[in-house]
């Protein structure tokens, strides 16, 4: 294993840590707990917006924590859930008095662990409530989750429900928007070779120089095949027919498209990727909306590979989609 690292123990606590270095006046850290918040938290009178999960898929999440977006992020350990105290940490940090909103990948541990912080924040006199996103239509069913898996779509529901958030709409208005988004959103994910968490010194599996993984998990789950490796369009293809054979209809409509790399994966390629996505939109009468959102949004550490998510929009999602956002991945809307 190689990482730039002192110690596996210890690569959480000091990322973020060095991420808050980063980024003085943007976020805070509350070190005890590992969550990441913004600095004038809590926005009285504006419902917060709290996600997180398991580290190693930056700049999710922390990276998005900023107005315009997060109000808050959890960091488990290396692609592990945040615990209930972590998430209960961020809720009474962030609590501006409108109620607070989660948003929840798909994954076993994420929605348990959001679960019990909301009953027990509910205990202590905060409103919340969250959605579950789960807009991979690679498996029904997977390592960590019961039904789909909840990857890169989530992060339009972060920038969308945070911009409607910053712009004063209330908890119930903010769910059904987050319910809308995450119903209108799909993606896919592929891989050429596997990842190393740091505690656990080698890959997570193993797969040939000469084979892919479509379908993959941002943890390294099985996709839903594997196969010899194929040009770049045929690669797109497969996925762009799974995403658009679901059970949203993109035709005629307009679509936010995120071409997001998985860690390892060169820009150089992903433009090579995203060149054939418009192709094909285009042929299927599908614009894209503005412009595609392409480099590293949700990684899976140094994963080669790619995942193609497509929202469809509505003119409320264009609206808060558009509206700008300071947070400390930089510019990625």
């Amino acid at each position: 294993m190689k990482k730039i690292i002192n110690a596996p123990e210890r690569v959480v606590e000091e990322m973020l840590r060095g991420m808050e270095l980063a980024n003085p006046g943007l976020i805070r850290l509350i070190p005890e707990h590992n969550v990441v918040v913004r600095a004038d938290a809590p926005v009285e009178g504006k419902v917060a917006l709290v996600s997180g999960g398991g580290s190693g898929h930056e700049p999710t999440h922390g990276g998005y924590v900023g107005p315009g977006m997060l109000d808050a992020a959890c960091a488990g350990a290396v692609f592990t859930s945040p615990t209930p105290e972590q998430m209960l940490e961020a809720t009474k940090a962030v609590n501006g008095g409108a109620g607070v909103f989660y948003v929840v990948k798909n994954y076993t541990g994420d929605v348990l662990n959001f679960e019990m912080a909301g009953e027990l924040a509910e205990a202590e006199g905060i409103e919340t409530d969250y959605v579950v996103t789960n807009d991979d239509v690679a498996v029904e069913d997977s390592t960590y989750t019961s039904g789909r898996r909840g990857i890169a779509g989530t992060i339009f529901v972060h920038k969308i429900c945070g911009a409607a958030a910053d712009d004063g709409k209330k908890l119930p208005e903010i769910k059904e928007l987050a319910e809308r988004v995450n119903a209108n959103v799909r993606s896919m994910g592929m891989a050429l070779t596997s990842c190393t968490p740091p505690e656990a010194g080698e890959p997570i599996f193993q797969i040939a120089d000469d084979e892919m993984e479509i379908g993959i998990g941002i943890h390294g789950e099985p996709g839903a095949e594997r196969r010899k490796i194929e040009p770049a369009d045929r690669i797109v293809d497969r996925m762009l027919e799974k995403i658009l054979g679901d059970s949203v209809d993109y035709s005629g409509s307009e679509v936010a498209v995120i071409v997001n790399g998985l860690g390892g994966t060169p820009l150089m390629e992903l433009y090579v990727a995203y060149q054939h996505v418009h192709d094909v939109l285009k042929r299927e009468g599908i614009e894209v909306w503005r412009r595609p959102y392409i480099g590293d949004y949700m990684t899976s550490l140094e994963m080669a590979g790619f995942s193609i998510t497509l929202l469809k929009l509505d003119e409320e999602m264009k609206r808060y989609l558009a509206a700008p956002c300071t947070v400390a991945a930089g510019r990625p809307f």
